[in-house]
């Protein structure tokens, strides 16, 4: 089974691209985010965890956790940003690693992770892919399709890996700045290697 990591900056076009290779190609697709909510959820080993370290203070009435309450938390205080990241991250690790061996039926399996290179997820895959977009197209997308101010984008930028850190530990760029059948061909030619 091939297992392709997906990264790239905000509004490179990543669920585009994810959309494209579970359509075309029958890839099964994990995203980290998505697995990063379910493993804080009631009865998961995270949620007790969390619990004991931030207090039922940051329970919501249904007895799940308030994910804004607890982001207001822990982005004002790094260290508790810390010990959030060092409970929440090897278990969303440990089930997008249960969830690839599970996945038998597919000839292919795609991960993807806003912190992709940070946690290493590419430690485990064959192959990652950056998709790359331009800082002008990318800042266009975000403000026409999430509305975002120039300066929430520049705060989110800054944050990000450069363009430089993204190619030195990707194995393959899928270039999104032209047409959507640019980039679809550039995925057929991947796929297809």
């Amino acid at each position: 089974m091939r297992i392709i990591g997906v990264t790239g900056g905000v509004g490179a076009g990543k669920s585009t691209v994810l959309a494209y290779l579970e359509k075309a190609w029958r890839a099964r697709l994990i995203l980290a985010d998505q697995v990063g909510h379910e493993v804080m959820e009631p009865g998961e080993d995270a949620f007790e965890k969390i619990l004991q370290e931030f207090g039922r203070e940051i329970l919501t009435k249904e007895g799940t956790i308030d994910r804004k309450l607890l982001g207001d938390i822990v982005f004002a205080d790094r260290e508790k940003l810390e010990k959030l990241n060092a409970i929440v991250h090897p278990a969303v690790k440990a089930e997008i690693l249960r969830r690839i061996t599970g996945a038998g039926s597919y000839d292919c399996v795609v991960v993807e992770a806003a912190l992709f290179l940070e946690e290493n997820y590419d430690a485990f895959c064959d192959e990652t892919w950056y998709i790359y977009t331009n800082e002008g197209e990318r800042r266009r997308r975000l403000k026409s399709s999430r509305d975002y101010t120039d300066e929430r984008i520049d705060q989110i930028l800054r944050n990000q890996k450069s363009h430089e850190e993204f190619l030195s530990r990707c194995t393959c760029v899928i270039d999104n700045n032209g047409t959507a059948e640019d980039t679809c061909r550039q995925i057929d030619k991947r796929m297809r290697r």
